[in-house]
């Protein structure tokens, strides 16, 4: 039999009864039950069953009160049959226990399915390295272990399931086994296997289109398509439903007499014709006259490329190496370019194409799919003309798309041909335009995202490299000239945003103009309102690229496209689009992924949205084209209100206690924070958006009502001024805003402008700028009965003072900060005054005053929960502490606060407190720890621009270095910092000059 095996060992069958033999003698597995529990056991092949799954597997839900004992019967049972030798109470070998379960453990080969699936295997191993005729005897081999039905003589829903599964396993590998046939060209020996095949299984219908194939090679077209016609009577009548569309693509085929479907010319290594497969009958057909075998057409569709290609290296090989896995057996390799008009799409798959040529010797097909015009062309129309290509007769092909493409998809079964879909609409217009077999392979286009398009590796495609759009450039225009202007070529091909339409339209405008200097561009590029208008040539435009864009959206995603592009900033957050556009959170992120799908926004960052340069000239100029100006006004105040809200938030937290957020104007909700760290990171990361808001607010005055919240929002980025990441930025926006409140009367936006002004200046160690700026906010507060900064300003002005070494006029300034405080129950303001005042005190002699005003400070921050306050409060008393020699407590507090600042990424305070750590350190002698201190603000105060504090930092790291002995360092710090103070007419300058002229310092 079959399973039977001459073999020493045990052998077990499951391809048929389940059996088992040793040294070639049958053994008795006893009864049905017992059977199912071996069968069970060898189809898991060595891996543990427990014996609630083999319960489950044999019983199912009849399962009786006592299957477990009786399963351990059964199990010792087949145990004694299996190793009837073996000694009482020793370990099985054969039948083991695992853990509570059961596993068999068998020798390589023991199982006749383990022999079936290995032949199977090597078949398809002999097939894919072209030896057919080995794979048709393996194939053959395996089938004939099958002895029957799998499973014969076991019980159970585990068998009833396995033997389906072997049932339908059995089939699968005989339908392979007449495709290898059909391959050697045994159309005629296996017409015989198929009748029989289809009369058992009528409603398989690959064996239905192997029967038909046959008969075609046979030359019998009328019996194949009577068998199609048959088929799908019963497929409707037993099932409701069609031929499936390979089984219609064939019949389809076979009407227009493809030239394809001819047999393969016969190889030297096809075996004698076929024998039957095992476990059937063959009914006896003759032989019909086979058809010659005729060549399909080579298309080679592919538009010329442009002979001068510059750049894309990178990618242009990214995209060949995935193109090559082609030879896979894992699918058809798709790659879909997207990207923005202009950028080069077409271009590079072109490009890439022709590169690929050796890869896909069968040829390509190519379709300009015109999906961003009003004259997409249909699925259909392209599949029309892809059939054509490939030489099916025009009366012959199909009506239906799904048709149509079984039809496309056959014709390319078995060769190497590349499909390149330009410019498509979306994954729906060129689902039915990829191949379907390996060997194949496809590149797709689009300015969509195409993320729905299975299994395609998406490629998004960004503007060239600078150095590439030079190139470019030069290779239009030509290299002489850009050679003798490299720097305004650099500006030319920067205005155009480095977008290769852009570039290559200005470059053959220069081309073709040469009297025209590279210089002479730069001008007309500079003027935002006619850049556009310049990037045309020819039929060549920017513009019209980019309106074909625009045109397929909805109104929704246009309107939205339009609004976004008004305000000033380099990017922007979802929130702050959500208020320019007027939306919820989830609308806005909808729409703004809908425009980064369409490549009409790019998402730089999850969250952060932005144009291309030349895309947000279009936008705008499309919203002036679309909506009066007026309208403009409404949007910005929007996003100016969200600004505005979510920095008074931030302001509320980075300085626990303070009233200063909300005396500001509200004109809109923003975002809150969870702590004063994520507040200050947001106005970092935030921060030149708000800067663009603020400049364009003041630009936009007295046309409209935005300039005090412009103002209050200055004031309420505070936090951000202290970060010191933005100092510049700072004083730019302020003086516009001041200039612009002092050119229509505006009082209030003077005064908060001037306060933030005078911080500036006081960051920057300009002393008298900024008590003039203070001076002049505390006269217009006490004019107009402001409450805004009042109490900040007397502050501000007591610090400024006290930085002069003024130190009773300083705290006089502070006494008046602290009646204001009192009299509106700030305690907040009463224990920053506290913190600050103590270095006057200190000034003045009156160290025990300094100390105590310093702790009281520190206690009332500490009382409020002011993280901010408490770190400020800690500063102050650490320098005091460290003035008076307690310098153990003064490291304390000092480390306390710099872990706090640097955590918050204020980084003027970083800077700050290293400072004042390397000042104590120096006191205690440790000159080491003191110059490490010194190093990190000097590092801290030159990456944000800060010289007061930079100077700071020359002057205690060249005292340091000096306790280490290093004096010629020491002295070119010093120097460094006495150069610095000189320069800001700091009051420190006098006391370096006598540290300078010391014998110690400098050589005499």
């Amino acid at each position: 039999m079959a399973g039977q095996s001459v073999e020493s060992g045990l052998r077990f069958a499951v391809l048929g009864p389940v059996r088992a033999w040793r040294d070639g003698e049958e053994l008795d597995l006893g009864t049905p039950l017992q059977r199912s529990i071996l069968g069970m056991l060898l189809l898991r092949e060595g891996r543990a069953v427990s014996p609630t799954e083999l319960i489950d597997a044999v019983w199912g839900e009849e399962a009786p009160p006592r299957a477990l004992g009786a399963l351990r019967t059964y199990v010792s049972r087949l145990r004694t049959v299996l190793e009837p030798g073996r000694p009482a109470r020793s370990r099985p070998e054969i039948l083991t226990s695992v853990g509570r379960g059961y596993a068999l453990r068998l020798s390589d080969g023991a199982l006749d399915l383990t022999r079936f699936e290995r032949a199977v295997h090597d078949a398809e191993a002999a097939r894919k390295a072209g030896h057919l005729g080995e794979a048709a005897v393996a194939l053959r081999e395996a089938l004939a272990l099958f002895d029957g039905e799998p499973l014969t003589g076991t019980v159970g829903p585990y068998a009833e399931h396995q033997r389906d599964r072997l049932v339908e396993r059995r089939i699968g590998v005989i339908e392979t086994l007449m495709d290898v046939d059909l391959e050697l060209g045994e159309h005629a020996a296996v017409v015989s296997e198929l009748i029989a095949l289809t009369a058992e299984h009528p409603l398989r219908e690959r064996l239905r289109a192997q029967l038909m194939l046959a008969y075609y090679r046979c030359g019998r077209q009328g019996d194949a398509l009577a068998v199609f016609t048959e088929t799908r009577e019963a497929l409707v009548e037993e099932l409701g439903i069609e031929p499936g569309p390979e089984l219609t693509a064939l019949h389809q085929r076979i009407l227009a007499a493809d030239p394809s479907l001819a047999p393969a010319a016969p190889t030297p290594a096809a075996p004698a014709p076929a024998a039957p497969v095992p476990g059937t009958t063959a009914a006896p057909e003759p032989a019909g006259a086979e058809e010659p075998a005729h060549e399909l057409p080579r298309p080679a569709q592919l538009p010329a490329a442009v002979n001068d290609f510059t750049g894309r290296k990178e990618i242009a090989g990214r995209l060949r190496a995935l193109l090559s896995a082609q030879s896979s057996a894992e699918g058809v390799p798709v790659v879909a370019i997207c990207g923005i008009g202009g950028v080069g799409k077409t271009t590079l798959a072109v490009h890439v194409a022709h590169a690929a040529d050796d890869l896909f010797p069968d040829g390509q097909l190519y379709a300009d799919l015109r999906g961003y015009t009003d004259e997409a062309i249909a699925p259909e129309s392209a599949l029309r003309a892809f059939l054509r290509a490939l030489g099916v007769p025009p009366d012959v092909i199909p009506e239906g798309l799904a048709e149509r493409s079984a039809l496309f998809r056959s014709l390319l079964a078995d060769r190497r041909i590349l499909v390149l879909l330009d410019n498509a609409r979306d994954a729906g217009q060129v689902g039915h335009l990829l191949p379907g077999s390996p060997g194949c392979a496809a590149i797709v286009t689009s300015r969509v995202k195409l993320a729905d398009l299975p299994s395609a590796r998406l490629i998004d495609l960004d503007v060239m490299e600078p150095d590439e759009a030079l190139s470019l450039f030069a290779a239009v225009a030509g290299p002489e000239r850009v050679a003798a202007e490299h720097g305004a070529a650099m500006d030319v091909v920067a205005a155009c945003g480095f977008l290769p339409l852009a570039v290559r339209i200005v470059a053959a405008r220069l081309a073709a103009r040469p009297s025209w200097t590279v210089e002479s561009l730069v001008p007309r590029l500079a003027d935002e309102q006619r850049r556009l208008d310049e990037l045309r040539v020819g039929n060549l435009a920017v513009e019209a690229t980019f309106a074909l864009g625009y045109g397929q959206l909805d109104p929704a995603q246009q309107r939205a496209f339009r609004l976004l592009s008004l305000p000033n900033g380099p990017d922007i957050s979802a929130g702050a689009a959500a208020a320019v556009l007027a939306l919820n959170a989830f609308e806005a992120e909808d729409v703004l992924e809908s425009l980064v799908d369409a490549s009409l926004l790019e998402a730089p960052a999850p969250g952060r949205y932005r144009y291309h340069d030349l895309l947000k000239l279009f936008a705008r100029r499309t919203m002036d084209k679309t909506e009066q100006p007026q309208a403009h006004t409404p949007v910005l105040r929007r996003l100016l209100g969200y600004y505005l809200a979510s920095a008074q938030s931030a302001h509320r937290l980075a300085y626990e206690g303070s009233s200063i957020a909300d005396n500001l104007v509200e004109i809109g909700s923003g975002r809150s924070f969870g702590g004063a760290d994520e507040a200050v990171a947001w106005l970092i990361a935030e921060g030149d958006s708000l800067f663009a808001a603020i400049n364009q607010a003041a630009a936009a005055s007295p046309a409209t009502d935005q300039l005090l919240p412009a103002a209050d929002l200055l004031v309420a980025m505070e936090p951000l001024l202290e970060s010191g990441t933005h100092t510049r930025e700072f004083d730019q926006a302020t003086r516009a805003v001041l200039a612009a409140a002092r050119g229509i009367g505006d009082p209030g936006s003077e005064l908060r402008s001037r306060y933030v002004l005078g911080r500036v200046l006081f960051a920057g160690n300009r002393l008298t700028e900024a008590e003039e700026q203070f001076r002049i906010v505390h006269e217009l507060s006490v004019a107009r009965g402001e409450k805004v900064v009042t109490g900040e300003v007397m502050n501000a002005l007591a610090v400024v003072v006290g930085r002069q070494r003024r130190h009773t006029e300083a705290l006089s300034w502070f006494e008046s900060a602290m009646r204001h405080y009192r009299e509106h129950g700030i305690p907040a303001g009463e224990a920053l005054v506290l913190s600050y005042s103590a270095r006057d005190h200190l000034g003045l002699g009156r160290a025990e005053d300094a100390i105590t005003a310093a702790e009281r400070g520190l206690e009332i921050f500490t009382e409020l929960g002011s993280g901010a306050g408490t770190a400020r409060a800690r500063y102050h008393l650490g320098i005091v502490l460290s003035r008076v020699g307690r310098l153990t407590e003064a490291v304390h507090h000092h480390a306390e606060c710099l872990a706090f600042f640097r955590a918050g990424k204020q980084r003027v305070w970083e800077q700050r407190v290293c400072s004042r750590l390397a000042e104590t350190f120096i006191a205690a002698q440790r000159y080491a720890d003191a110059v490490r201190h010194a190093e990190q603000a000097l590092v801290v105060s030159r990456n944000i621009g800060h010289p007061y504090g930079e100077a700071l930092s020359l002057t205690v790291l060249g005292k340091a270095l000096k306790g280490l002995g290093d004096i010629a360092r020491s002295a070119d710090c010093l120097r460094q910092a006495f150069d610095i103070f000189s320069r800001l007419g700091a009051p420190e300058a006098g006391d370096l000059r006598l540290l300078l002229d010391t014998a110690q310092v400098v050589e005499s």
